[in-house]
């Protein structure tokens, strides 16, 4: 019989008293702490095409283009969604719904992104939208090959 420790609950606050210095990395952690304990909505996949190309996906069922943000803001990558209250204010009252299953919640996704990636395009079809990302290193922060010469 195996026995396996699941971390259940991580108190970041009572290790940072200990951390001068590491702010961004407590910052981090919290950040990381903060989305775990949220919902999983919209759910979403994130899939590597080849070495420098990475395409998310959400699922946004309900959201059109004027309810949906794209935001990159330093390394991280902001996708919003906000479901307008004026639509449902000109709702026909009269609407007896018998089940109400579709979400009209708002939602903020963030990801944090690798130095030199950045967003390519986005698009929304059938209820996906689509952000695709490239990293694109500069010349000058690819590593470079230095010659040996020798004398005889």
């Amino acid at each position: 019989m195996t026995k396996t420790l699941t971390l259940r609950s991580f108190d970041i606050p009572a290790i940072h008293k200990f951390g001068i210095g590491f702010d961004n990395l407590f910052d981090d952690l919290m950040r990381v702490n903060a989305q775990q304990s949220n919902n999983n909505y919209p759910p979403y996949d994130i899939v590597q095409i080849n070495d420098d190309e990475y395409m998310i996906s959400l699922a946004v069922a309900g959201f059109g283009h004027d309810n949906l943000s794209i935001t990159k803001d330093k390394k991280f990558l902001i996708i919003e969604g906000k479901h307008s209250r004026e639509a449902v204010d000109n709702e026909d009252s009269t609407t007896k719904y018998l089940h109400k299953g579709i979400s009209e919640r708002s939602f903020r996704r963030e990801f944090q992104l690798a130095d030199h990636v950045e967003i390519s395009n986005a698009h929304l079809e059938l209820g996906i939208l689509n952000v695709h990302l490239k990293r694109e290193v500069p010349e000058e922060a690819k590593p470079k090959t230095i010659a040996i010469t020798y004398k005889e």
